[in-house]
């Protein structure tokens, strides 16, 4: 009998990204609780701790120095400022979980998923998006992070990343009362995507 190539043996990675607020670390974490096995990667950020946030668990929290040094260094697989923070996905981290033959995902804001299209052009991206900018709005005000300027600030941006959509391959709606429905759905997309006659190969 011929032997048949087995394409989940290519590690796949996932880009994650959405407008701030939307649920894309509730939904990492659901999916984790499913049992998918993946790596999830820790951004890296300048920006202060929010109350709960554990470093290296949430973010790791640099100083913009020691930042500076890390970019200087080329360790960041793509890197930017937002609202004034500098965020960045750590390459060397991405690099080994694929070694290991691991899935991976990265959780991005729009900009950051557009600059790791152009360097990783074979991962899957997916966006994540509210049932409504009603819905968007009273998230970002429930999680009592952000003045009522921030929030403002956020929705205007959430408008402008929507048109950013033809540069996603998935888009799934986060539901608020149903985040098994929106992590099934990732996590579907990527055993759509092991099922590919050919697979997707990442090169970093």
């Amino acid at each position: 009998m011929t032997a048949v190539h087995r394409h989940s043996e290519h590690p796949l990675v996932v880009v994650l990204s959405g407008p701030s607020g939307v649920g894309k670390d509730a939904t990492i974490a659901r999916i984790r609780e499913a049992g998918v096995k993946f790596h999830y990667v820790v951004t890296s950020t300048t920006r202060e701790k929010r109350p709960g946030e554990v470093d290296g668990v949430d973010y790791c929290f640099f100083k913009r120095e020691d930042f500076s040094q890390k970019i200087e260094r080329d360790g960041f697989l793509e890197y930017a400022e937002v609202y004034g923070n500098l965020y960045g996905v750590p390459k060397d981290e991405v690099r080994d979980a694929l070694k290991r033959g691991l899935d991976v995902i990265i959780k991005v804001d729009v900009q950051g998923a557009a600059t790791l299209k152009e360097k990783i052009p074979d991962a899957v991206f997916v966006f994540l998006l509210p049932p409504s900018m009603e819905d968007l709005l009273g998230r970002l005000k429930g999680r009592n992070a952000d003045s009522e300027a921030a929030v403002s600030t956020r929705i205007r941006k959430a408008e402008e990343e929507f048109k950013c959509m033809p540069l996603f391959d998935y888009c799934v709606v986060n539901y608020n009362d149903d985040l098994d429905r929106t992590a099934q759905a990732v996590a579907g997309i990527i055993t759509t995507e092991k099922h590919r006659v050919k697979p997707r190969v990442i090169n970093i």
